[in-house]
């Protein structure tokens, strides 16, 4: 899934490989991934598999999510599915029909803020699989792309997937935090209980390492520049994504598009929202939300999440630089997190 977003998270373990009793220590192997990388951290004994083995099968899920999920794969079941044209099904893959039905759920939850089937309007502003260069549509373009974009248009029917007009779907939004509880749920199955989890900047950590001491991230400040850490979590039982906008964007004639698109629109987010972070059990629901509260921006992002009772951390530009808003599940559950 060559060319997925990177997030705005720091992995930090800021305790080192420590040894503790009954020979427990943290071991840790990783590699490239969906056009980025992913690195597993765990807590290893004399009961565990070798790292080797623990790599092998990690690396097995992820190959599988590649030819199941992938936009940049011309051999995908997914590119397979969005090359059929309007009025076509074809039997997908469960996770696949899972992601969609997510998808869908989110998209009714935020009157279409989020969407999976956005590829066409990605390609045409230059951020997709198929575009030809960053480059600003014309409203003629945009209305055109958007006749085929919208879960309406999408129709589960047993194990097929059917679209009522040319549809192309696009999981980026939700794929890697979806393999990261895979990754996570084969790691407890293969007897590792303690972990931290990066699949192209989606996190899990599970657990406590040899010390006692839980697993710790750092979120990362919203700089173009330099990766500097804003604040750190401790994590057990979390997954944790963060989405944001200034990393990955162009400019055109002093102004600047950023590769998170709002579907209702058809063109990229216009807001002062910088980045949100949202910690969930589910990875996989963690990713989905960070990208919908993106979309909804500072004040309507965060009055969902409020509502919703979801712990999200918004950091938005201000005149003077960033300024940074949590809710009060995040408050509650984290406090205002410690400090660098």
């Amino acid at each position: 899934m060559a060319g997925i977003r990177r997030t705005g998270l720091l992995v930090a373990l800021l305790a080192g490989a420590l040894l503790a009793g009954c020979g427990d220590r943290v071991e840790e192997f990783g590699g490239p991934t969906m056009g980025s990388h992913y690195s597993v951290k765990y807590v290893a004994s004399a009961s565990t598999p070798e790292p080797a083995t623990l790599k092998a099968e990690v690396e097995a899920l992820l190959a599988e999510v590649d030819e199941q999920m992938s936009t940049w794969r011309a051999d995908s079941e997914l590119s397979r599915f969005n090359r059929l044209p309007a009025g076509n099904c074809r039997v997908m893959p469960e996770p696949v029909l899972r992601l969609v039905r997510l998808g869908e759920e989110l998209s009714t939850q935020s009157d279409g803020a989020f969407d999976l089937t956005v590829e066409p309007l990605l390609d045409l502003w230059g951020f997709g699989p198929q575009s030809r260069g960053e480059r600003v549509p014309t409203a003629e373009e945009i209305a055109e792309a958007r006749a085929n974009v919208g879960h309406q248009l999408l129709r589960i029917d047993g194990e097929r997937l059917c679209k009522a007009a040319a549809v192309q779907l696009d999981l980026n939004s939700i794929a890697a935090g979806y393999t990261v509880d895979l990754v996570g749920a084969r790691l407890a199955e293969l007897g590792v209980s303690s972990y931290l989890l990066d699949i192209t900047g989606e996190l899990k950590g599970m657990g406590r390492k040899p010390d006692g001491t839980p697993w710790r991230i750092a979120i990362e400040a919203p700089r173009a520049d330099q990766r500097v850490a804003q604040k750190i979590l401790t994590l057990d039982g979390l997954g944790v994504s963060t989405s944001g906008d200034y990393r990955n964007y162009f400019e055109r004639d002093g102004r600047r598009y950023s590769h998170t698109l709002d579907p209702r629109s058809g063109a990229p987010i216009d807001h002062r929202l910088a980045s949100v972070t949202v910690l969930d059990a589910q990875a996989l629901r963690a990713d989905g939300l960070s990208t919908l509260l993106m979309v909804l921006g500072p004040e309507r992002g965060y009055a969902f999440a409020e509502r919703a009772g979801i712990p999200a951390l918004f950091v938005t530009r201000t005149d003077e630089g960033f300024a940074s808003r949590a809710t009060p599940e995040f408050t509650r559950r984290f406090g205002e997190g410690d400090k660098p």
